[in-house]
């Protein structure tokens, strides 16, 4: 039988293939599953990477809130921020117990493990800085001469920096002189009245633009003064204004 002479055909016309449907409905779905799963697991890193980095934030935002705030000395606020960091990862803790199921109660170990580990964290940042991180080894000799509060912040960013390096220091009026260029007062380079050193310099030369930047970030929502020189010194000059403080700090 010929084909039919009434029937008019228009390409592109032809009724739906319901098997390329299915299959079309099929791939939509796997790719809205896949989609989500994807976004669950972007937004359970980003989560964890929160809680993680929290704990860091509170332990150097406070101690520089309390310093700068109730004019205290340094190891006074520090103390401040480490009280502070335990209290969050207790609180963490008892989040954790009462998720499981049981009444939020943290056991004497664990409250006392916590106070160790942060302290020991504290101690490792203040006495500790690796020859890979200094220029020479005259700026790792002097970094205990640091205001405490700058060492916990300059090795919390070390942590994850591992190749960010202090070019500067402490300095003294001899090192001015030595330069052959006016002593500057006012440099917090210099050991203050409680005889601390209340600035940095970190290396930007050479390194990738958004490290620098993130590093300077960094700083910044600690609550340190952040000022870039640039040029053939090019660095990052960190400090913290010590104020009118005397005495031990």
């Amino acid at each position: 039988m010929g084909p039919d002479p009434l029937r008019i055909d228009f390409p592109g016309l032809e009724p739906p293939d319901p098997l390329q449907k299915g299959g079309r409905r099929k791939r939509s779905g796997r790719t809205r599953s896949f989609q989500s799963l994807l976004g669950k697991t972007v937004a359970w890193g980003m989560g964890l990477a929160l809680f993680a980095s929290l704990p860091f934030f509170v332990l150097v935002r406070t101690s520089v809130y309390l310093f700068a705030r109730y004019s205290i000395s340094g190891w006074t606020a520090l103390g401040g921020g480490v009280a502070s960091t335990i209290v969050l990862l207790l609180l963490y803790m008892v989040a954790v117990s009462l998720r499981l199921g049981g009444k939020g109660r943290v056991p004497k170990f664990v409250r006392r493990g916590t106070v160790l580990l942060v302290g020991s964290y504290c101690l490792f940042a203040l006495i500790y800085l690796s020859s890979s991180n200094a220029k020479t080894e005259e700026i790792r000799a002097t970094y205990t001469g640091l205001a405490p509060i700058l060492r916990v912040a300059v090795s919390t960013l070390l942590l994850v920096d591992r190749e960010g390096v202090l070019t500067d220091t402490g300095r003294t009026p001899e090192d001015y002189r030595r330069w052959g260029i006016p002593v500057n007062e006012a440099s917090l380079h210099l050991p203050q009245p409680d005889g601390y050193v209340y600035a940095v310099d970190i290396r930007t030369l050479d390194r990738p633009e958004w490290r620098n930047r993130a590093a300077s970030f960094y700083f910044r929502v600690m609550g340190f003064d952040t000022l870039r020189h640039v040029g053939t010194a090019d660095h990052l000059h960190v400090s913290l204004d010590p104020g009118h403080r005397s005495g031990p700090g």
